[in-house]
């Protein structure tokens, strides 16, 4: 028994066959766990190289978007209406933040936030980006806040102060709706604009010339490729690709000129408009009350803000483009060219005005704003006194269609600007507008308040210039526009869609109207006489009076019984001068109380414009003494 288990344990040959089974499974799993590494080994560092060198390079690399400079803003005269001064921002890549809420505690505490400004402050860290691009929390950061952020940059992983250029407006309030302002992109424009180019980007024109001309003040984004450490520090940068600045902007806009028309209407609401009807550049576009733009580029206050919007003034409100009045008796020099176009009147035809008109086998008295009445009118004089009553007959004998029709050639009813962001077309109405807008006919009384632009009839103050300077081009249209050189590029006429000039049967018309413009200042009793005193030039206008609220028949106006706000909108166009017209002007006082307070503005923006003009050309004209002494130099 004992001496065969020694036998078994001793059988060297079943050892040595048991050692080489076990030897060969043990070389076959390491062959295989070898094969399998090397297998895995060849697939990552062969067949996925390029995957694995781009998240290797990812790791050590990154790629950082260069926001370009925004295009400058320049007057006429070359004078910088927006700038860009050099600032700090604080931003925020999120997907590098460890714990975003725990950061931006930390942010609100380091920087001593108000308790109003707190919400804004995290809404904007979680605003639509694309990944790991750096979103905008404060701009204009102060010293004491730089300093801060430093000493406390090692508990701020994602966390970073920018050195950019912010928008800036010397001219702000004066400037307010003429340029508009930039913004921080919301969520609206991320909707709207290219994502690729606004890389980076954290301001975008938000309203005005800003607006409009966005692409090409904002530029093209640039690209910059850095090593950064394992804390996403950069350590040095590897490649670039430069931006493109903006283009610069050079405006019709004189901002002298702006500035006076500012300064007149200080203390009212009202709009004034200026345009040079031999190039269609607006030399001004003032709406008061404005507004602080510089406030907006950083972001507003909710108090703030809360108090231009609720300020009963309007502020905010653009009354020079998107103001709509009734043009009140502005309108009588083109409702006396579509009588003679139209053939329902001769410059001979007269009426006899005993103070109202009435419609055949209609009682009711349309009165004229002379309540005895100027007697026996013809064209001439009523445009120079603004009588009513001859302008009730030409209304009631063209009818609203032809009336309605000739207007719009006027640009009555349209939106003909070019360049003027927000513009409106306001209302020239006609028997289909009010048939689709209130489903009701369309009344003979309602053409006779049309005929002295009142009733539905409303225009803003651009169109009201434009139309002027039509007249004062004798029906040559010119498009109105803000951009007088794009970058080194002009900006000038033809412009594309421009309407057809304005062709008359008898082009002796035009001459004809603008002697009773001119009457209307140089004559005794023309409606704006006081402005001749001292008039160095030829001057062609006319004033208006706009009612706010309708007076029973026997009622009488009298503004010194009225509230403020009740009161008539006065109106004013004029060009000058009459045979070389260099600036039609529009101008409106809300609630001004009659036309007695526009007409004096509106001269004063003329001799602005023309006085300094005129006293040129005559210090450049050589005087007859001196080329007589020249002559017997010789």
């Amino acid at each position: 028994m004992r001496s065969r288990r020694r036998a078994t344990l001793n059988n060297t040959q079943e050892e040595l066959g048991l050692f080489r089974r076990r030897s060969i499974v043990a070389m076959v799993v390491v062959l295989i766990m070898l094969s399998t590494l090397v297998g895995r080994l060849v697939y990552l560092q062969v067949i996925k190289h390029d995957v694995f060198i781009t998240r290797s390079d990812s790791n050590r690399m990154r790629v950082e978007p260069l926001p370009p400079n925004r295009g400058l803003i320049f007057d006429r005269n070359h004078k910088v209406l927006a700038e860009n001064r050099p600032t700090y921002n604080l931003t925020i890549v999120r997907e590098r933040a460890d714990d975003l809420d725990q950061t931006l505690d930390l942010l609100v505490d380091i920087l001593g936030l108000s308790d109003d400004k707190i919400d804004t402050f995290k809404k904007r860290s979680r605003q639509r980006q694309r990944p790991y691009q750096p979103a905008l929390l404060m701009s204009d950061l102060s010293e004491a806040q730089i300093a801060s952020l430093a000493v406390n940059r090692y508990r701020l992983p994602g966390v970073s102060v920018e050195a950019q250029l912010l928008r800036y407006y010397p001219e702000s309030v004066a400037m307010s709706h003429v340029l508009g302002y930039v913004g921080r992109i919301s969520e609206s424009d991320l909707e709207r604009l290219d994502s690729s180019n606004y890389a980076g980007t954290h301001f975008v024109g938000k309203l005005g010339v800003e607006r409009f001309y966005e692409n090409e003040l904002h530029g093209k984004v640039g690209y910059r490729t850095v090593e950064t450490n394992a804390r996403g520090r950069a350590l040095r940068e590897l490649d670039r690709t430069p931006p493109e600045s903006g283009r610069n902007l050079t405006l019709t806009i004189d901002s002298d000129l702006q500035a006076l028309g500012y300064k007149l209407l200080t203390g009212k609401r009202g709009a004034i408009v200026a345009i040079n009807p031999q190039t269609g550049g607006i030399l001004a576009m003032v709406s008061t009350p404005g507004y602080d733009t510089n406030q907006f580029v950083t972001g507003i206050d909710s108090k703030s803000y809360r108090a231009l919007q609720d300020d009963l003034d309007l502020p905010l409100y653009n009354r020079a483009v998107r103001g709509q009045y009734p043009p009140a008796s502005t309108v009588k020099p083109y409702m006396s060219l579509a009588g003679l176009e139209n053939g329902v009147i001769t410059p001979q035809t007269t009426v006899y005005d005993p103070g109202y008109y009435k419609l055949p086998n209609d009682s009711r008295r349309y009165r004229n704003w002379l309540r005895w009445g100027h007697g026996r009118v013809d064209m001439r004089r009523a445009i120079r006194v603004s009588n009513d009553t001859y302008f009730y007959t030409v209304a009631h004998r063209l009818g609203i269609s032809r009336l309605s029709e000739f207007m719009h050639r006027f640009g009555y009813g349209e939106a003909h600007s070019l360049d003027v962001w927000g513009a409106q077309s306001g209302i020239m109405p006609s028997q289909e507008w009010k048939r689709g807008r209130f489903g009701k006919p369309w009344y003979p009384g309602e053409t006779l308040s049309v005929g002295i632009g009142q009733g539905y009839w409303l225009a803003t103050p651009l169109q009201m210039a434009t139309a002027a300077s039509v007249l004062a081009n004798k029906g040559k249209w010119i498009r109105p526009h803000l951009a007088k050189e794009i970058g080194d590029t002009e900006v000038a006429p033809p412009f594309p869609e421009t309407p057809p000039d304005i062709e008359l049967k008898n082009s002796n018309w035009w001459n004809l109207v603008d002697q009773g413009l001119e009457d209307v200042i140089q004559s005794g009793e023309g409606t704006a006489r006081s402005l001749q005193q001292g008039l160095q030039y030829t001057m062609a206008g006319k004033t208006g009076t706009a009612q706010v609220f309708t007076l029973g028949q026997n009622q009488k106006y009298n503004a010194s019984e009225l509230r403020e706000r009740l009161r008539d909108h006065a109106l004013f166009i004029a060009f000058a001068p009459v045979d070389d017209p260099q600036i039609a002007i529009a101008l409106i006082i809300e609630n001004g109380g009659g036309d007695h307070l526009a007409a004096p503005i509106g001269r004063k923006m003329l001799d602005e414009w023309l006085l300094l003009r005129l006293d040129k050309a005559d210090s450049e004209t050589p005087r007859l003494d001196e080329l007589a002494r020249g002559a017997s130099d010789h």
